[in-house]
């Protein structure tokens, strides 16, 4: 009896145990409330939405249902790669507008200095030059309530000064010299955000086009600047795509199509869930025959890439600057029924030759960033080393381009010169030179005006001793140590980057471009190019 025991001993254990976790089950719902949360039909089973209601019931703490949906979402995209994001309803208008080519407003370009909103340029034509307000007004209180001194911060003035066109605002502004506020009454209208920053003659024969992003409005502002500039007698173009993040896909096909005979192959994508797409010059070009080049740097990415590559591959111009960014993924906007939006990565883009730009982000997102950082701080190490032995791949005419990430130029210009001091780094890296631009045109900007253009100002104002003895005296308040030999060393850079930041301030960018580019090395190299095809 006492072996039979034994025998069915691990018999009754086993069915203790059932017996326990079928108890178990019972009781859990007593003790913590009926979530339902481990109860529901497979078919039926929702569980992140499960999940978020037991906490919301269930939680030690008062939690924000909304908030944890969205922390949810953006977990899910942030575990797919670094470009698929949710965009909360609340963020969901600073993040489109930029790409819409214009948003409702009064108008101004303004920086939060010392605390205090400062207006540095009207925008022309804009609500706010109509009435009156200038570059250097500083705006005192919006709607009656008090806007300075209470650290207020970049997205909160956005959200006072946007609105629904036709609204009004109210401003009140000191203005130096008046010892009352002005007060300003200003109805919102459409402001137009340009994605050409300038498109001047640069050289004899030369053109030049700064394009910063690529928007709803891009291809038409494309279009003006090359028939301005054709009008004027342009043989040859520099595209400026430096410091341009991307934007639309489809405004990067229409400007590569401008380019590139009927025919080329522009990019071509494809996903899992996608199948290939190819995309074609389709039209006779505005400026498809004369010599051109694309400058790229290290923030050029994504629709930069895809005309920079395009160009590349069909052998229509030369790629000169620093290797691009790097991110070849497409994303889809789609819209939410609160307001949000999702965007998220459906399919990769390839250039002509089969390149992904693309690079690796499969050590996660930290690393993926950290790699763009390496590549700013030491170029040389990180891009033309590397690049050799990365996969090749041949363009239209057979020459060799490489891919592993981003698009490497054809004319490699290394951002470590012989002009750059150590005085120089240090001032640059600390925005020295663009604060004290603009402390230098508010003092001065009655006198600064008075020079009526860009042009004038380019022509007839120089940096002279004593405003350089002033940057100095500002460095050093700042913390630079006056270091005579580097300052003589980076002479040439540091008066043209103060003389363009203090025409910027009076007359935007056509003060600004001119005046830095002929000590810029990869405009340099550009123009070189285009004299030796």
């Amino acid at each position: 009896m006492k072996n039979r025991a034994y025998i069915y001993l691990p018999i009754w254990f086993a069915l203790a145990v059932v017996t326990g976790i079928f108890i178990g089950a019972k009781l859990i719902p007593a003790i913590g409330g009926d979530s339902g949360i481990f109860s529901a039909a497979p078919s039926r089973y929702d569980k992140i939405n499960d999940v978020i209601n037991y906490i919301e019931n269930d939680y030690v703490d008062n939690v924000d249902k909304d908030s944890l949906t969205d922390k949810a979402i953006s977990g899910m995209l942030q575990g797919l790669d670094p470009h698929s994001v949710y965009i909360p309803k609340s963020e969901f208008d600073d993040v489109n507008d930029p790409l819409q080519g214009n948003f409702d407003g009064i108008g101004v370009q303004f920086r939060l200095i010392r605390d205090s909103i400062t207006v540095i340029n009207t925008v022309p034509g804009g609500p706010s030059e109509k009435e009156g307000v200038m570059g250097g007004d500083r705006i005192v209180k919006i709607d009656n309530k008090t806007v300075c001194g209470i650290k207020i911060k970049d997205e909160d003035v956005m959200k006072k000064l946007k609105g629904k066109r036709g609204t009004e605002v109210t401003i009140g502004v000191y203005r130096k010299g008046n010892n009352d506020l002005l007060s300003f009454k200003i109805v919102r209208g459409v402001i137009p955000t340009n994605s050409v920053d300038i498109a001047y003659m640069a050289a004899p024969g030369t053109g030049y086009i700064k394009l910063s992003k690529f928007s709803a409005t891009t291809y038409e502002e494309v279009m003006n600047a090359l028939m301005k500039l054709e009008s004027m007698g342009m043989q040859s173009l520099i595209l400026d795509l430096r410091g341009n993040g991307g934007g639309y896909f489809d405004a990067s096909i229409k400007i590569a199509d401008e380019f590139l005979e009927q025919g080329n192959l522009i990019v071509y994508t494809e996903g899992f869930h996608r199948k290939k797409k190819e995309y074609f010059a389709t039209k006779e070009g505005l400026f498809e025959k004369n010599k051109m080049v694309v400058l790229i740097d290290e923030w050029s990415a994504s629709a930069s890439e895809i005309v920079a590559g395009a160009i590349q591959d069909n052998d229509r111009g030369l790629i000169i600057g620093r290797r691009s960014f790097g991110k070849g993924l497409v994303q889809e906007q789609t819209p939410l029924a609160d307001g949000s939006a999702i965007r998220l990565t459906v399919a990769r883009y390839h250039t002509p030759s089969k390149r992904c730009i693309q690079k690796p982000y499969n050590k996660g997102i930290e690393e993926y960033y950290n790699d763009f950082y390496k590549r700013v701080l030491d170029d040389d190490a990180m891009d033309s080393l590397n690049f050799v032995d990365t996969v090749k791949y041949k363009t239209k005419n057979g020459r060799i381009v490489y891919g592993g990430g981003g698009i490497m130029p054809d004319i490699y210009v290394s951002m470590k010169s012989e002009d750059y001091s150590d005085y120089y780094k240090k001032i640059m890296s600390k925005g020295l030179i663009a604060q004290f631009g603009w402390e230098y045109a508010d003092k001065n900007r009655r006198m600064l005006r008075a020079y009526g253009s860009a042009k004038n100002f380019i022509t007839l104002f120089s940096i002279n001793q004593t405003i350089m003895d002033e940057f100095t005296v500002f460095a050093e308040k700042a913390g630079i140590k006056n270091d005579t030999p580097g300052q003589q060393q980076s002479d040439k850079l540091i008066r043209a980057q103060l003389k363009g930041a203090i025409g910027r301030n009076i007359f935007d960018d056509a003060a600004f471009y001119p005046v830095i580019l002929p000590v810029d090395k990869i405009f340099q190299k550009a123009l070189e190019a285009l004299g030796k095809r």
